[in-house]
């Protein structure tokens, strides 16, 4: 009879041959380099790992040691952190970079991998195991989902309290030999990204463990994990301006602190203005309107906030307030601007490219 506390135990036996036969081909399962490990581990928070693969190839490229990204201009590494989001990890990234060219080496114990700036419990758990064997159970929200499943446990997973049990249970089942523990870890959590996945059926059929998971066997795996709602996002409605002067568009630094603290950004004021209202802030920056180009709309979706936008391509008389940075299309390309600006982005590129052809007409 299946009992909670007989099924981890047996996840050892059946996940290790599992994950020899059936692991994804991903290049930074191929070291046991800490640097490149952690470079993966950070960049795969909140990414999924195919958006993950080209900027992890880009970054190794331009940044191939840990003392190459401690030294690298701060622009130099958004503009290469720019579609990944989250660009407090880019800024952590670095911190620990300078942290660990400064002792001479990474530490190697999940103590001293959680003191360096960015790092929390699973990406401690996770580079101490893959790069040094340590055993550390690495639980992410895969393995939250594979394990409560596993036990039919219907405890909120949101609570730090049950996180730390579902570690600990884990941690106790872990085999003792190095290569097994990278194989146990990376397994649990290629079992939950592939097979026990979050959206949709489990693939239950293709599970080492199905022969002794509680939630496959009582029905309730659907219903699996339970997790408390979140607060509802808060929205916030905003004005962006593509603003256009002598084949230039104008940019302006975001405050250093909050959120996408000091990455470039396209002017822009607090709610949603028509194009009468949206001619007051144009005299606010010391500009004028010579022609509305254009209006546009576009949404972006923060972890707490959404940005609702309305957007106006105009061309301007300038220079404006000093806090713009006129930008060609070479210095555009140079600017780390956030995905949530995007839509823009790509508008103020056309634009620059029609104005050096001489036919932009909107």
């Amino acid at each position: 009879m299946l009992t909670t506390e007989k099924i981890l135990p047996r996840l050892g036996e059946v996940l290790l041959p599992w994950y020899r036969e059936n692991a994804r081909a991903l290049p930074w399962r191929e070291t046991a380099d800490p640097y490149p490990i952690w470079i993966s581990e950070i960049m795969l928070q909140q990414t999924r790992v195919a958006a993950v693969l080209g900027y992890y190839a880009r970054f190794l490229e331009a940044f191939p040691t840990v003392e190459a990204l401690a030294a690298a201009p701060e622009e130099r590494l958004m503009k290469l952190w720019e579609g990944l989001g989250y660009y407090s990890r880019a800024r952590n990234l670095q911190k620990a970079a300078r942290m660990v060219a400064g002792a001479g080496r990474f530490p190697d114990t999940y103590e001293g991998l959680l003191a360096l700036p960015g790092i929390g419990d699973y990406t401690a758990s996770a580079i101490a195991s893959a790069a040094f064997g340590r055993r550390e159970a690495a639980v992410d929200g895969n393995v939250l989902r594979v394990v409560m499943r596993l036990t039919d446990c219907g405890d909120d997973i949101a609570d730090p309290k049950v996180k730390a049990a579902v570690r600990a249970r884990v941690q106790e089942v872990m085999p003792r030999r190095e290569e097994d523990i990278r194989r146990f870890n990376q397994g649990l959590m290629e079992l939950g990204a592939t097979v026990c996945v979050p959206n949709g059926a489990p693939r239950c059929g293709a599970c080492p463990a199905g022969d002794f998971c509680l939630a496959r066997a009582r029905g309730t795996a659907m219903g699996l994990p339970v997790k408390r709602a979140k607060k509802a996002r808060r929205v916030e409605d905003k004005t962006v301006y593509v603003l256009v002067w002598e084949g230039r568009v104008a940019l302006r630094r975001r405050p250093e602190e909050g959120l996408l603290a000091s990455l470039w950004e396209f002017p822009n004021a607090e709610g949603t203005l028509e194009e009468s209202a949206a001619a007051k802030p144009l005299e606010e920056w010391g500009l004028t309107a010579r022609e509305w180009k254009k209006k546009l709309s576009a949404k972006h979706i923060f972890t707490h906030v959404e940005w609702r936008m309305t957007g106006y391509v105009l061309e301007a008389q300038g220079p404006g307030t000093e806090s713009f940075l006129w930008a060609d299309a070479e210095t555009l390309e140079e600017c780390a601007i956030p995905s949530a600006f995007g839509k823009f982005y790509k508008e103020a590129k056309t634009v620059l490219a029609k104005e050096e052809e001489g036919r932009w007409d909107g």
